[in-house]
């Protein structure tokens, strides 16, 4: 489906223009979302705006690293956004060709943002203050707005997981952490180009409407560094998480280990007795003594508790 807005030299907004049918000149810019298109519709990318093959190509291609090519009298960018879907992070991509009068976006999946810029555009009294790179930066500061609320969650996961209170197995904890350490790996590999690309935007002397508006999106490359560094320090807290309870399984390991050695000590002396005075031996003298039964227990006890006492003068039990 192709949405097709232009903006008249008046500063008039249409909507639902067909696309086989305008022309640039009419229009002061325009804006054409191609949403989930049809192999027929992408036909347009070519027919219509004669954008390069390559740069078409990669909008074919699903999760490009997001990058900026430089063309004639365009540019094309790649970008990731993404959400949580049960429990699995989602990353979709989204697309742009930007000029000076004319920006299109290229999503196979229904996208959030864009229909937030979108409504917003479509709600305004006046487009005056509007241009092609207005609408790229609204949408590029929509898609990294995104991105926080999914690290907040993951925070509050971890503050959950920390305190344990409803004293979960650890099996289950270290499972759901390596689930987080996976989804952060995940998020990562978006947000690290996503920032390279915006540190590329600020430093190009090719953008004029980037320069232009340089503070705005400045602010986005901001954002981009402090989601980086969220991600840094929850991978960081993850690992230290996650040795703590290995360090407390080890612990605890030892610990019964250390009980159970104990008691096998006590045992031995007591098993070595019984293992005498079990031998089918005709003349063991104290086999015939009326007290040896007795006798025999109480040194068997005599022998237990004294060890027992002994290991617990050392800190061992």
């Amino acid at each position: 489906m192709i949405h097709l807005y232009g903006v008249t030299a008046q500063g008039k907004l249409e909507k639902n223009i067909p696309i086989t049918s305008f022309h640039f000149s009419n229009y002061k810019w325009i804006w054409a979302d191609f949403n989930q298109p049809t192999e027929e519709e992408v036909n347009y990318l070519t027919t219509v705006f004669q954008f390069h093959p390559l740069a078409i190509e990669d909008c074919m291609h699903r999760l490009q690293r997001p990058k900026l090519d430089y063309y004639t009298d365009y540019t094309f960018y790649v970008t990731h956004s993404v959400r949580v879907e049960k429990d699995e992070l989602i990353k979709e991509e989204l697309d742009f060709f930007v000029g000076e009068n004319f920006i299109v976006t290229f999503h196979r999946e229904p996208s959030i943002e864009v229909t937030q810029v979108k409504d917003r555009l479509l709600g305004q009294n006046g487009t005056e203050n509007w241009d092609t790179y207005d609408v790229f930066h609204q949408i590029l500061d929509k898609i990294v707005d995104n991105y926080f609320p999914l690290i907040y969650n993951i925070e509050d996961e971890l503050d959950v997981i920390e305190d344990n209170r409803n004293n979960r197995t650890m099996n289950d904890l270290v499972t759901e952490l390596f689930d987080i350490r996976h989804m952060l790996v995940n998020l990562r590999h978006t947000i690290n180009p996503m920032r390279d690309l915006l540190y590329r935007m600020l430093n190009s002397q090719h953008q004029a409407g980037v320069r232009e508006r340089k503070e705005y999106f400045s602010d986005i490359y901001d954002h981009l560094l402090k989601i980086s560094e969220m991600i840094m320090s929850n991978r960081e807290i993850t690992a230290d998480i996650r040795d703590s309870y290995l360090s407390l399984n080890a612990h605890q390991t030892n610990n019964v280990m250390k009980v159970l050695t104990i008691i096998t000590s006590i045992f031995v002396p007591l098993t070595f007795i019984a293992g005498i005075y079990g031998m089918n031996f005709t003349y063991m003298p104290e086999l015939t003594w009326k007290y040896g039964y007795f006798v025999s227990l109480g040194v068997m006890g005599i022998i237990a508790v004294a060890m027992y006492m002994w290991f617990k003068k050392k800190g061992w039990f």
